[in-house]
């Protein structure tokens, strides 16, 4: 299967970065472009959060409810990115003008890659072992790690979001930098011209 985008990571960062690629989708410039995210989700740390401090999202709110909820906006909202569920990539790898992504089951090729994991260890993802520094805003007992990049872009067609991009652990930040990238490849599709897209009434 391939993508022009494919994101790999289904936790704040990477959904917010789905949901904003999948609104600009809908525009000219991205006329028959694909994109997908891999939903490997069981990692994330979202999975035992509780919300009080996040704008819109009522207090008291789960994450793992959070998690279903992303999930259910984005395959009603914006059905045109590819949802992968239950695999768990293994290596992603550089060949020419494309990224080939291995999981425990398939292997997809795409012309652009997002890593949306979080910062903890370890980092199992084959094909990018060169990239892996400690993370520069996270207490040192932690041993978290990133992945090194300028302003979200490791290399060419290669970008990395969240906390694994150097973001510190909280929400509104991971989904900023989730929102950021999205609109860097939309941007990317739009011949260099600066992108950004909001649904209206």
């Amino acid at each position: 299967m391939n993508f022009d985008a494919l994101i790999i990571g289904g936790g704040v960062s990477g959904m917010q970065c789905a949901l904003v690629l999948g609104s600009g989708l809908k525009k000219s410039f991205a006329k028959g472009k694909r994109a997908g995210i891999i939903l490997h989700q069981r990692a994330s740390h979202l999975q035992n959060a509780l919300f009080n401090n996040v704008l819109g999202i009522p207090a008291g709110a789960s994450g793992r409810d959070l998690l279903e909820i992303g999930k259910k906006q984005l395959t009603e909202t914006y059905p045109e990115v590819d949802l992968i569920e239950n695999e768990k990539v293994i290596s992603i790898h550089h060949k020419q003008d494309f990224y080939v992504i291995t999981t425990n089951k398939n292997i997809y090729q795409s012309k652009i890659a997002v890593i949306a994991l979080n910062y903890a260890k370890p980092f199992s993802i084959g094909g990018l072992e060169e990239y892996l520094e400690p993370h520069q805003k996270a207490n040192l007992e932690k041993d978290r790690i990133q992945l090194k990049n300028k302003d979200h872009v490791i290399k060419e067609g290669l970008y990395v979001c969240g906390t694994l991009a150097g973001h510190r652990s909280q929400f509104a930040i991971a989904a900023g930098s989730g929102a950021s990238v999205a609109t860097d490849i939309l941007t990317r599709w739009n011949n260099g011209k600066h992108t950004k897209v909001h649904d209206k009434l």
